[in-house]
């Protein structure tokens, strides 16, 4: 890898009349994050001129905005996300739990530095004034990355954890929202997996299933999102994919986001998951829904 290489391709596919956007396509989808950090800060050196401010004036649209994602160090993709979900024309729920509920807490820590670097503001505060009610209790408990990373499994804890979200939602009238808050959002994950299990017991239904016929809207959402990230990660994002391509037109900023932060690190698994789901391949997916360069790109993004 030569990052002065780089730079030179990228110069080149954009210099004079018209851009080669295969060639843009090519650098960028072989280079990893760290090695696309060392090309801006080579071209910067080399060129004379901002690599970044060069894309954006020669690319448009969602393929502009996949290569400005990934030119976006992985961290401030997130935050950039997160602040677009607040601060845009009215709230991007779905992203807000995206993120929130599939981070670890090293991550969700790193957000929270980048963001009120970034904006000045701290993402709490941000969250607390764009969001409302219970939704925001949940949205502001992820936040704080707070979740036990341990692996201990205390079995007795388990059943009395299982005990009460069913005697929290299940077992009365009307639903004691801030039970399951509590525990899904601060319990490791070894240990809820067991409290999951010993739920369906006690209930004779999934955990997930008590979610969707107890809560509704965004909070539904959120805890589901919860939920389904502990049980299996990759399986989430296919979900993900496949709900923002499926039906008539895309939801695009969701696709792209997933195909973007996901890229490097479980693009072989969500591939896995999405085929095992669906039944189609991820790539297949893609191909019949987006096209020209947008398409080219996430192509090359999923691989196989």
């Amino acid at each position: 890898f030569s990052a002065e290489q780089e730079a030179q391709a990228l110069r080149k596919a954009m210099k004079g009349f018209g851009t080669d956007e295969d060639a843009i396509i090519e650098t960028l989808t072989k280079l990893n994050v760290s090695q696309r950090q060392q090309v801006l800060i080579t071209y910067k050196s080399t060129i004379g001129r901002d690599l970044i401010d060069d894309l954006k004036s020669e690319l448009s649209g969602n393929f502009e905005r996949v290569i400005i994602g990934l030119m976006t160090p992985t961290t401030m993709y997130d935050v950039h996300e997160l602040r677009r979900a607040l601060k845009g024309a009215g709230t991007d729920e779905g992203c807000l739990i995206e993120i929130l509920a599939s981070r670890t807490n090293e991550e969700i820590r790193r957000i929270n530095e980048n963001y009120k670097l970034r904006y000045g503001s701290t993402l709490e505060d941000d969250i607390v004034s764009d969001t409302s009610s219970m939704f925001r209790r949940v949205l502001v408990s992820l936040a704080t990355g707070n979740r036990d990373e341990g692996t201990f499994v205390d079995e007795a804890l388990a059943q009395q954890d299982a005990q009460c979200l069913y005697e929290a939602g299940e077992k009365k009238w009307g639903t004691d929202e801030v039970q399951f808050m509590s525990i899904l959002c601060t319990r490791n994950r070894c240990h809820l997996l067991r409290v999951f299990d010993v739920y369906r017991v006690i209930a004779n239904k999934d955990i997930t299933e008590s979610i969707k016929s107890e809560m509704s809207g965004d909070l539904e959402d959120a805890l589901l999102a919860v939920v389904k990230c502990l049980r299996n990660k990759p399986a989430y994002f296919a979900e993900r994919l496949y709900k923002s391509m499926k039906g008539l037109g895309t939801d695009d900023s969701t696709l792209l986001r997933v195909m973007v932060s996901r890229c490097e690190i479980d693009m072989l698994h969500i591939r896995r998951e999405f085929l095992a789901l669906y039944g189609k391949s991820l790539h297949s997916f893609i191909k019949g829904d987006c096209s020209g360069d947008y398409r080219k790109v996430l192509l090359r993004l999923c691989g196989g």
